[in-house]
């Protein structure tokens, strides 16, 4: 377990080394924070709108979900910009990796949360700051909503890392996974809320989307921070995105044992 403690540590201060893309990241996030942040709050201005999984999602909350989700869309990997994974497997240094002493699919979840520690406060503090100035953001209510919103975050990594490492998977079996990886990614960030919080999707789809691990990802967490899972509300909320995890990270090893079997096959 130490070992990937370790990861996570050295991977968060790898990178601290990128100061110019993290400096152009947080006004991309802040750029499209404002811009987001004036659509909505055009679709609710006329009065709260009702969700399915929440309840009311007013100007308030618009504008604050706006710049909490720009904050956590590189931190919970959603945006499915890292490959790194896929070009180990296509390079052949994948054999490598999987003849070390080490769990590999363990081994690139230390990697993402990794990530995720840094690019939470280094990419998403700072637009949330930046979006008070203009709009009337909120903390959440409560103190215990802050270890409550950390929760459902840390299960949102595990989420994405999971979708994630299923997509490049497919470097196994296929030469190029641009395709598969875009085609994944925009799906899921459609379907986490990403752009369009689900309180404004149609309610038997919004229904549907809920199921789906998606949610969890994005929606869900941010949610939490405005304080609209309570109770045992919050608990299902949990437990839904509990067991997709385990799902998902369950068929990721299945498909690397295919893939491990594979490589041994062609001689790797």
């Amino acid at each position: 377990m130490r070992l990937y403690w370790e990861v996570v540590r050295v991977t968060a201060r790898r990178m601290r080394t990128y100061r110019a893309a993290t400096f152009a990241g947080v006004v991309t996030n802040t750029v499209f924070g404002y811009i987001l942040a004036y659509v909505l709050l055009a679709a609710v201005r006329d009065g709260p709108v009702e969700s399915v999984g929440a309840g009311a999602f007013g100007t308030r909350d618009a504008a604050t979900f706006t710049f909490v989700a720009q904050g956590l869309l590189v931190a919970v990997g959603v945006m499915g910009t890292t490959m790194e994974m896929a070009e180990r497997v296509k390079s052949g240094e994948v054999a490598l990796d999987l003849a070390r002493p080490y769990d590999y699919q363990g081994w690139w979840a230390a990697v993402a949360y990794g990530r995720a520690v840094f690019y939470l406060w280094a990419r998403g503090i700072a637009p949330f700051l930046l979006g008070a100035l203009a709009f009337d953001l909120r903390l959440p209510p409560e103190a215990w909503l802050w270890p409550a919103f950390l929760l459902a975050v840390a299960l949102a990594i595990g989420l994405a890392f999971a979708w994630g490492f299923l997509l490049q998977m497919t470097a196994f079996w296929i030469v190029d996974v641009r395709g598969p990886n875009q085609l994944g990614w925009v799906t899921a960030q459609l379907l986490a809320g990403t752009f369009v919080p689900l309180a404004l999707v149609p309610d038997d789809a919004e229904r549907l989307v809920r199921l789906l691990p998606f949610a969890s990802m994005i929606q869900v967490p941010v949610e939490v921070y405005l304080g609209m899972h309570r109770g045992q509300d919050l608990l299902a909320a949990y437990g839904g995105a509990l067991a997709w995890l385990a799902v998902l990270v369950a068929a990721g090893r299945l498909v690397l044992a295919r893939a491990e079997r594979r490589v041994v096959v062609d001689g790797g």
